[in-house]
């Protein structure tokens, strides 16, 4: 039976270093993020009703998806973020769902399913484990606003969009200290699969 870690934390905790030791680790990683872009790329339905909901103003002239102006809307929009993830989310899920099957059928020992939104999109039920990759909300912003050039008030927005870290370690199966050097990070997430049996 293959066991589903579901992988979570909140924007700048270093989510995508996890994912990246547990690849470097031969376990294969199903990425939300990468999925997020595959479902809204020219031709892709998704794109379309993004298009057709928010205008043409969100599409750039190569006809791709302009990510900073559709954030500028949404993220400023609680309604206009439910629209879009009312649009997305569905779209993301159907794909996940067909690429951790794929891996399932092949009965692989284990699998990670690197969700950012695990809990507000209410997606538990469909892990075995939940690991939350963790930093203090200090670190957190500082990350943030250093990675995107963000400032304060922008960087705090977004955090403030999810539940916070905080919150999230509470419903974790394991928590991932890394505030440290990602030697310690992939020795963290070493015991750990070596506890579950899954190494």
């Amino acid at each position: 039976m293959t066991v589903v870690i579901g992988l979570t934390g909140s924007i700048g905790t270093g989510k995508s270093t996890a994912a990246r030791i547990f690849k470097d680790l031969h376990i294969p990683v199903v990425d939300a993020d990468q999925v997020s872009r595959e479902v809204v790329e020219p031709g892709e339905t998704t794109l379309e009703e993004i298009r057709e909901t928010f205008g043409d103003a969100i599409i750039q002239e190569d006809g791709n998806l302009d990510r900073k102006a559709l954030g500028a809307i949404v993220f400023a929009d609680e309604e206009k973020r439910k629209q879009l993830n009312a649009i997305i989310h569905p779209a993301i899920r159907k794909r996940m769902e067909a690429k951790q099957q794929a891996w399932v059928d092949i009965k692989i020992p284990c699998l990670v399913v690197d969700i950012p939104l695990l809990f507000e999109n209410k997606l538990t039920e469909t892990v075995d484990k939940i690991i939350v990759v963790y930093v203090d909300e200090a670190t957190q912003l500082k990350r943030i606003m250093s990675r995107d050039h963000m400032s304060e008030q922008d960087a705090l927005q977004r955090m403030y969009s999810q539940i916070s870290i905080e919150e999230k370690q509470k419903l974790a199966d394991a928590v991932i200290d890394n505030r440290g050097t990602v030697a310690e990070t992939a020795e963290q997430i070493q015991t750990l699969l070596g506890k579950w049996e899954l190494l």
